[in-house]
């Protein structure tokens, strides 16, 4: 055998030395011309190929259903099945290493890893992936338990306790906070600091005033087993400053502190939220925004799951907005309408800056100022500032169609819906993904869920919704590109391939089953418990939504390191023969995804 088996390729890279001796003693190298059967339907394999050069097609019928290249593996399910399912034709001059079945089976008995990413499906894939000791997850701060971390002695006093005696057990325990019990509604409470600046501004004598009166309730709990990333965007959430750390028995174990954790964690997403919050002017918000790209930099390189980074830049840009909007609408605008977000940024799966889509809802029967349409133009130039550039389309609050009274917006979806025109599934789609970031968020709920008592069970306006997950479709080349086999087209674009599959046909089945979540990991969970998708299929979609998300932003920060614009393209020759089978993989599950919606919505009558 050869010295030369490239054992960095999966799933060879998780063999031990001795493993990788057991390979080298039992594989050998085969030839096959162009237009061989390497495999046929119902043929017994004998063997695990590795191709070192050319590639070969994997056919059900007239079906392409893979293509394989240098460093893939085929077929393992065969050998777990003793029967191959499909034809296996060398598509141009092959050479392949071939291992044989017997030392196949010991390698699987050995090593469980090896058996994970040669048989599982994309699901299984990923998570054996994220069990590897070599891998980034395993290293991200994010991933450890809350009390893994400094937790405070967490003091506790009663509700009926005078503030000046807080204040000596402030002073006599070096703590900034006590939990408060005995409140009338039977929750527990907190006193801090900033509470006592709200008593002392109450003006009666300190020793007079109980922390009853002004202690937060309920306070917001974390578990000790969470982790870390979890508490982190909790707190983003909550906008507090400290949780308790409460276990499954109610035992607390102490306080964590916001400052003390994101020391731990060393992320500076504190950093920004503080940025933020003590913005005074437009300048101060541009600097905390120019941060957060370098925030999802730092927490990719760290390992920090896709969906994690997710949800805090979501957060953090939703705050950054918020703020905007405040500083230049004027109060009484922004407490009679709602501003949102919608595409990918309403969804909570933007991680990279793209450009805006908002909208604005006014209350019925308030009058806006007499200069909304300039409000909102400075909105729009401010998010440009930011590093949002404007919509091609002006899907934006500067554009007077995307802002109207709760009733205006009810009638404008309802035609989206009821009486559409070419761009109606587009402005539809867009709108089912909103995310209210400043002012009532009710009046936006109010809009859905008018929207979501029209969604009846027509299969034709359905189908008609449902027919745009086609639009990007070049399924006759995508393998060819994948595998580089293709020299006209050598990136792949896998927002169109991929992602809006997925995005759109959960939201197409979201819409037919009237869920009103709008992150698609919500929506397919939703979907799963509603019985529309099965367990297997919401993890695979799951999962795979993840995975091209996480190989896009990493396209996306390779392609800023150069100074270029980012377009989230990944050209398959740069990926490792792991990130490439995973992507043939996800790429798989979309196709299987796409024939469901077919089969549910008709598409192919339309």
């Amino acid at each position: 055998m050869p010295n030369a088996f490239n054992f960095a390729a999966s799933p060879f890279d998780c063999l031990t030395p001795e493993e990788q001796g057991l390979v080298r003693k039992n594989v050998d190298i085969a030839y096959f011309p162009s237009g061989k059967v390497v495999l046929d339907v119902g043929a017994v394999p004998t063997h695990l190929f590795i191709l070192i050069k050319g590639y070969v097609t994997q056919t059900e019928g007239e079906e392409v259903l893979a293509t394989y290249g240098p460093d893939d593996t085929f077929d393992g399910r065969g050998l777990v099945a003793g029967r191959v399912s499909s034809r296996f034709v060398a598509a141009e001059e092959v050479l392949a290493y071939q291992l044989t079945h017997e030392a196949v089976n010991e390698l699987i008995a050995r090593n469980a890893t090896f058996g994970a990413l040669l048989f599982s499906d994309i699901g299984h894939k990923l998570n054996t992936l994220a069990q590897r000791g070599d891998e980034h997850e395993l290293q991200s701060l994010t991933l450890a338990r809350v009390d893994a971390t400094y937790l405070r002695p967490a003091h506790a006093v009663s509700a009926q306790t005078d503030v000046i005696s807080v204040v000596r057990l402030f002073q006599e325990q070096r703590t900034n906070s006590v939990l408060v019990t005995g409140l009338p509604d039977g929750q527990l409470g907190i006193f801090s600091n900033t509470t006592l600046q709200r008593a002392v501004l109450d003006g009666r004598p300190l020793h007079q005033i109980t922390v009853g009166e002004f202690a937060s309730s309920p306070v917001v709990t974390v578990r000790p087993s969470d982790q870390l990333g979890d508490a982190m965007a909790l707190l983003l959430r909550s906008r507090v400053h400290r949780l308790v750390v409460v276990d499954e028995q109610q035992k607390i174990h102490g306080i964590l502190e916001a400052l003390d954790m994101f020391s731990f964690l060393a992320n500076h997403s504190h950093l920004i939220t503080v940025q933020i919050e003590q913005a005074s002017d437009l300048a101060a918000l541009e600097q905390a925004a120019s941060q957060i790209t370098r925030l999802v930099t730092l927490l990719y390189r760290g390992g920090t799951r896709i969906r994690l980074m997710a949800t805090l830049v979501q957060q953090l840009n939703a705050r950054l907005f918020e703020r905007a909007w405040q500083m230049l609408a004027p109060p009484d605008l922004v407490r009679n309408s709602c501003l949102f977000v919608m595409g990918s940024e309403g969804r909570g799966e933007q991680l990279l800056k793209t450009d805006q889509d908002n909208g604005l809802i006014l209350r019925d029967g308030y009058t806006p100022p007499a200069d909304l349409d300039a409000i909102c133009q400075r909105f729009s130039q401010a998010l440009i500032r930011f590093g949002y550039p404007e919509c091609p389309g002006y899907i934006m609050v500067s554009n007077s169609a995307w802002r109207d009274s709760v009733s205006l917006w009810a009638q404008k979806v309802r035609q989206w819906l009821l009486l559409p025109d070419a761009d109606s599934p587009m402005h539809l789609a867009i709108f089912m993904d909103a995310h209210a970031v400043a002012g009532d968020a009710r009046l936006l709920d109010e809009v859905r869920a008018r929207l979501m008592e029209l969604a009846v069970d027509n299969d034709g306006m359905l189908g008609r919704f449902a027919s745009v997950v086609d639009s990007f479709g070049q399924q006759a080349s995508w393998w060819a590109r994948l595998l580089g086999n293709n020299h006209g087209t050598p990136s792949l674009n896998l927002k169109k391939e991929g992602i809006f599959p997925i995005v759109h046909g959960v939201r197409s089945l979201a819409l037919a089953r009237r869920v009103v979540q709008t992150s698609t990991a919500e929506r397919i969970t939703a979907l799963v418990a509603d019985g529309a998708l099965s367990a297997n299929q919401g993890a695979e979609l799951t999962e795979s939504l993840f995975f091209l998300m996480g190989l896009r932003l990493k396209a996306g920060l390779a392609e800023l390191d150069m100074g270029r614009a980012v377009s989230g393209d990944v050209t398959p020759e740069h990926l490792s023969s792991l990130e490439r089978d995973l992507l043939k993989d996800t790429l798989a599950v979309v196709k299987r995804f796409k024939a469901l919606l077919h089969q549910r919505f008709h598409l192919d009558a339309l």
